[in-house]
């Protein structure tokens, strides 16, 4: 993505005038790759030539600050002379491959380990089949980062799901007993659900070179396209007939499988969240496309949503920035209008920037070849990950001031509108809420009143000692005893025969 930002005019920069604000400062972070202030019209073409270069070069967002006197200056004919930079905004991709020498070094780890798994990441977007084919040749099982969930079928029978903080029992298991890890275009942040140190050895294969070892101990480096290096990869690798390992991972498959249908069965009130997403699952339109904002609906999800193969999902996983899910969707509506949109929002993140994006999806929507833009709010009135994240890293209970929402009527909003508003308060009328919302001619809010009190667990065994916490916390809660009662179900659940 590439950002072009407005500025005050340049004769008044560096006097605090109004509306000035130190704009490289404010973007350097989050646009570490490129950051530039436009000083004269004869740069524009050079700047806006590099952004582009490097946001395709280094998958980043890049940002081109070009103050008020700049943006209606005359376009200037550019001659070669000192001083003056002429460029081309043409790019292309490297064909990067990894060295024989890393390959080799990476055949032989993976062929001498006895049990492999594979963690993915979206730099493997485009090496489905191949990722599959090395899991296949290996025995391996397949763990994804959130990012990584769209571009690997989970009803592969050893793909064990997302990993990590809200992550699946098969993917901790998966990660937890492995002894080589082939970690594909993920540069996942859990570490702490990465086998320990030590006791994996471990391959990485990225694009980007800097990314090698950047999450875990690594000793073969794989600097490459995910394709094209799991393709020369998989040339040195040894078939291994059937194993107990993959045994096993098939079996937390099925165990997990069905643990995410009891989940999603456990009473609430009024509504299980799990069972809203999980409801979504074969009437979620093979060509469609999902946004997901941040909170408690992104572990419903990870954990509860089975995406068809060729949908994508857009969600923030690295800053984690609430709101996003309608802004994301506009964005994918823009680039697709023929393809229907899938919304998953909490009601904290709607209240802050949803309910205003909607006018922009009412103002729009008549442009869509497909009008349908579904958006399932968890109406909880609660800032739901904060208050469990607050029991679990803490030991602290809820704190109301903050963390209680006011009620919204998202549903009449929508109507107010000239969308389409369904309410749900009853868990058997969910379903039927999809199949409407699908069967629309105009986009649907779909607002549930869901439960708060359903626990965001982290899968065992991390989840043994955060669960202690969580109990901690609720104690010194006034009215948590349901809220323990469903902790208690859940871990019931989640303890593997034996404890």
């Amino acid at each position: 993505m590439v950002a072009i930002v407005g500025q005050q005019s340049r004769t008044v920069l560096g006097s605090a005038y109004m509306q000035e604000i130190d704009l490289p400062a404010l973007f350097k972070d989050v646009a570490s790759q490129f950051v530039q202030l436009v000083s004269a019209a004869e740069q524009v073409p050079m700047v806006l030539d590099r952004a582009f270069r490097t946001a395709k070069a280094t998958s980043s967002p890049c940002v081109v600050i070009v103050p008020h006197d700049v943006q209606s200056a005359p376009a200037p004919e550019l001659e070669q002379q000192h001083g003056i930079v002429v460029t081309a905004p043409s790019w292309s991709a490297a064909a990067k491959t990894p060295r024989d020498e890393d390959l080799a070094a990476a055949a032989a780890l993976l062929n001498s380990a006895e049990r492999v798994a594979l963690l993915v990441g979206q730099g493997a977007r485009h090496a489905g089949k191949e990722v599959v084919a090395v899991a296949e040749k290996l025995g391996a099982g397949i763990a994804t980062s959130l990012l990584g969930k769209p571009y690997v079928d989970e009803t592969l029978p050893f793909a064990v799901g997302t990993m990590g903080h809200l992550g699946t029992t098969s993917s901790a298991h998966l990660l937890g007993n492995c002894d080589a890890l082939l970690i594909v275009g993920s540069n996942d942040p859990w570490t702490e659900f990465y086998p320990p140190p030590g006791a994996a050895r471990a391959v990485q294969i990225d694009i980007d070179e800097k990314k090698i070892g950047n999450r875990y101990p690594v000793e073969a480096g794989l600097a490459g396209d995910a394709a094209s290096a799991l393709e020369a990869l998989n040339q040195r690798l040894e078939h291994r007939a059937r194993t107990q390992w993959r045994s096993d991972v098939e079996a937390q498959v099925s165990r997990w499988r069905i643990l995410a249908a009891d989940r999603a069965a456990v009473p609430a009130s009024p509504v299980n969240p799990e069972r809203v997403v999980r409801e979504l699952n074969g009437r979620l339109p093979g060509n469609a496309q999902v946004s997901v904002d941040v909170g408690s609906c992104v572990y419903w999800y990870a954990r509860q949503l089975v995406l068809p193969t060729g949908v994508p999902a857009h969600l923030s996983g690295t800053l984690a920035s609430m709101g996003c899910s309608i802004p994301y969707g506009i964005a994918a509506k823009l680039a697709h209008p023929d393809r229907p949109l899938v919304a998953l929002a909490g009601d904290g993140a709607m209240q802050m920037l949803g309910v205003a994006e909607l006018v922009t999806v009412a103002h729009r929507w008549r442009q869509w070849q497909d009008p349908r833009f579904v958006v399932c709010v968890f109406n909880n009135r609660e800032l739901t990950e904060v208050t469990w994240e607050q029991r679990e890293s803490e030991a602290e209970p809820r704190f109301a001031a903050s963390q209680e929402l006011p009620d919204f009527p998202f549903a009449g909003y929508a109507d107010l509108l000239g969308l389409k508003g369904i309410r749900v308060e009853d868990p058997e009328l969910v379903g039927e809420a999809w199949d409407q919302a699908f069967a629309a001619d105009c986009p649907v809010v779909i607002e549930v009143l869901t439960d708060p009190e359903i626990p965001l667990l982290p899968p065992f065994p991390a989840g043994r000692q955060k669960a202690e916490n969580m109990r901690k916390g609720l104690a010194a809660e006034d009215d948590g005893g349901r809220a323990s009662a469903l902790l208690d179900t859940y871990v019931s659940h989640e303890e593997p025969p034996g404890g």
